[in-house]
């Protein structure tokens, strides 16, 4: 088993982090680049920013946040949240950004993941997916901040993006999204099943067990938590060791991410 990336979200609603739950009711915790080289010097392994505005308003606000962070935080960024075309891409990577993770343009043109891919490299091209149980069972992809129905069903949607050329799945759960009562293991094992390619999992994360399940019982490659860091919960180095405690293999404090 590779280890298991540990991912610090920021949602960002300019120029604030904020946090909300269901994607809805957002607080206001102040300079999004302050926690997030706090994470960094915790040790975290990568650093993903959203835009949460972003496809409301059409463009991403962040790239002046991506070049700050760049000057002194050495981990992967991935950003994601308004990035419609090749060109809002490029922009992203020039300004210091690894990853994009594309959800609302990738829905309404399902060709765009294959021209980032074929032109940055699958490595660059994440699928962000917003799930949503269906009552009749399944899961439905949103977008537009988990308010708009796409109509697709997320595992297929899923496994369209991997042959399509994505490289990662972002997988979070809207319903279980800043609840801190656990991740939907239903959701994230039917997605890291139906996929060959690492399926970063979102939402639900509250207490160290939740860590473990989401990994043994889940099958991801990756966790992005939010709620548990913001708040204070735990810090990476508690939910690190209880990795290590758990033989759940994941990057050594001070190794190289």
């Amino acid at each position: 088993m590779r280890n298991i990336r540990l991912i610090a979200r920021l949602d960002v609603k300019a120029p604030n982090l904020v946090k909300g739950i269901q994607m809805e009711g957002l607080r206001k915790f102040g300079d999004p680049y302050k926690f997030a080289k706090r994470y960094y010097e915790e040790g975290i392994d990568e650093i993903l920013y959203v835009d949460i505005v972003a496809s409301l308003y059409e463009r991403n606000s962040l790239l002046d946040l991506i070049e700050q962070t760049t000057q002194d935080i050495f981990v992967p960024i991935t950003v994601g949240g308004g990035l419609r075309s090749i060109d809002d891409v490029a922009a992203a990577l020039r300004a210091g950004a690894d990853k994009v993770a594309i959800n609302t343009a990738a829905i309404k043109n399902p060709p765009l993941i294959s021209e980032v891919s074929q032109r940055f490299g699958s490595q660059c091209m994440v699928l962000s997916i917003q799930a949503k149980r269906k009552e009749i069972g399944g899961w439905e992809a949103y977008y537009d901040c988990g308010r708009e129905h796409s109509g697709l069903d997320v595992v297929e949607w899923a496994v369209r993006g991997e042959e399509l050329g994505a490289g990662e799945i972002l997988l979070t759960s809207v319903d279980r999204e800043g609840t801190a009562k656990g991740m939907d293991l239903k959701l994230i094992k039917a997605v890291s099943d139906a996929v060959s390619i690492p399926v970063i999992a979102c939402g639900g994360m509250g207490q160290l067990e939740h860590f473990s399940e989401a990994v043994n019982e889940g099958g991801v490659d990756a966790i992005a938590m939010a709620h548990v860091l913001h708040y204070g919960h735990l810090s990476v180095d508690e939910i690190r060791g209880y990795a290590v405690q758990q033989q759940i293999p994941v990057r050594l404090r001070g190794a190289k991410a």
